[in-house]
């Protein structure tokens, strides 16, 4: 039992130390920023916990289309589920953060209209995958679609806003809100912050896998 459950047990201790820490602890006093840099332990760890997922997601995208089992259409749809939620999370809480310090909740700055643009391709890949009602079909051009989808997280987040002026300090121009980050910060943000979003997503993404498979069996009577 241990064995199955040790990292859920990590996954609340490290999101419990990061909670803890990220409204109770010490932070450096920054410019602009201030006491609304602790948000880095949530909005920033939910974008790196979205591409890992996005990740897993594209690779069973692949294995599909190598290996057409329903198993790997699975895989795929429930961690790009899963990818969707914290994007999603995370231009919420980028939106607050900006609120606090650029003045306005949604400035179309474009880091955040490429933000929006990944999530509504990836929410497309959904209302795409319930358009179509033949199972086989639906898992080829979906995964065909998503191979499409994570390219196009790479122009829409990481390179065309960092080749414009931002006040996001991903894009060109930005402020310098993450430079010289204090080191209590770092421990918290890597050590807590990061895996425990990502151990959390995991969670989430096998209870909903194993629940499609248990669904499928009694599809198909197996």
């Amino acid at each position: 039992m241990l064995r199955q459950t040790w990292w859920k047990i990590l996954c609340v201790l490290l999101l419990a130390y990061t909670f803890i820490w990220g409204f109770l602890g010490p932070v450096p006093a920054k410019p602009i920023v201030n006491e609304s840099i602790r948000n880095l332990y949530f909005h920033v760890a939910m974008w790196f916990a979205m591409m890992i997922f996005l990740t897993i997601s594209v690779v069973y995208a692949i294995r599909y289309l190598r290996n057409p089992t329903h198993v790997n259409d699975i895989y795929s749809v429930e961690y790009a589920k899963t990818g969707i939620v914290f994007g999603t999370l995370g231009i919420i809480t980028g939106s607050e953060w900006a609120g606090y310090t650029w003045g306005a909740f949604w400035s179309n700055d474009p880091k955040q209209l490429g933000a929006m643009i990944a999530m509504l391709i990836y929410y497309a890949y959904l209302v795409f995958r319930n358009g179509i009602p033949d199972i086989d079909k639906r898992a080829r051009l979906a995964a065909v679609y998503n191979i499409f989808a994570f390219a196009m997280l790479f122009p829409t987040i990481w390179i065309l806003p960092r080749m414009v002026e931002s006040l996001h300090p991903g894009g060109m121009g930005g402020n310098p809100a993450f430079k010289d980050l204090d080191s209590r910060m770092a421990m918290v943000w890597l050590v807590g912050a990061i895996p425990g979003w990502t151990l959390l997503g995991v969670w989430i993404a096998t209870l909903r896998i194993r629940l499609a498979l248990v669904a499928e069996k009694k599809l198909y009577n197996i």
